[in-house]
């Protein structure tokens, strides 16, 4: 299967209030891009289409040959089950489960056993530098650690992208930069590609490509 995720000419309104005008964006396998602008132009919208969570009203949204705009709402699960890992602001881990127990959920829903799951989950815990709270629920360690945790879980079954919404907005700088530094360093390393929606402009040259969003619309870096 191709290894690109497309929307393309997308519209979509909420009652008279259109949230995205014709957008357009291509991520690559293994590439890593950021998707920047102010609150409310669209950004987190795009990437719910992208993930198949928001159906645009124009346009379509395409994983290699599939088109996600014509699935089922069934369909669309298994595509985010089977292909996708997401990175949310708050990590978003299970409070009842403990981070290993979290983390391994994806490659159970994959199909891997729970012995090969346990083991890539604890591999990538001890390599997000949170191996030894694996045994510890979300509430008992810092909002670093759980974002770190929530990294780890979204590499788990080497998902084709990582869509990622404000992933170190609730983060100090230090626990964002090193939270950042992971999920570009692993999915580099596991040739994921990666979608970052982000306010934060300090450090956009870690990204292999730069898309500003404003009013709805997707512009390549430096087109204004």
């Amino acid at each position: 299967m191709n290894g690109v995720l497309s929307a393309t000419d997308v519209h979509v309104s909420y009652g008279e209030t259109p949230a995205l005008r014709g957008s357009s964006l291509t991520l690559s396998s293994g590439e890593i891009v950021a998707l920047v602008g102010p609150s409310g132009c669209g950004k987190s919208t795009l990437l719910m289409c992208l993930a198949g969570l928001q159906v645009p009203g124009q346009g379509t949204v395409r994983f290699g040959d599939l088109s996600l705009s014509e699935m089922s709402a069934r369909h669309r699960r298994d595509f985010r089950a089977r292909h996708l890992g997401f990175v949310l602001q708050f990590g978003e881990l299970i409070a009842e489960l403990s981070l290993l127990e979290n983390a391994l959920l994806p490659g159970l829903m994959r199909g891997a056993s729970r012995r090969a799951a346990e083991a890539e989950a604890r591999s990538l815990l001890e390599v997000a530098g949170v191996g030894a709270l694996s045994g510890r629920l979300p509430a008992q360690v810092s909002g670093g650690q759980r974002q770190r945790a929530a990294i780890a879980r979204a590499l788990v079954g080497r998902p084709a992208f990582i869509l990622a919404d404000e992933p170190t907005g609730s983060l100090d700088s230090e626990n964002a930069a090193t939270a950042m530094d992971l999920l570009v360093a692993q999915a580099r390393r596991h040739q994921v590609g990666v979608l970052v929606v982000t306010h934060e402009r300090s450090q956009l040259s870690r990204y292999d490509r730069v898309v500003e969003m404003r009013d709805g619309v997707c512009h390549p870096e430096g087109q204004r």
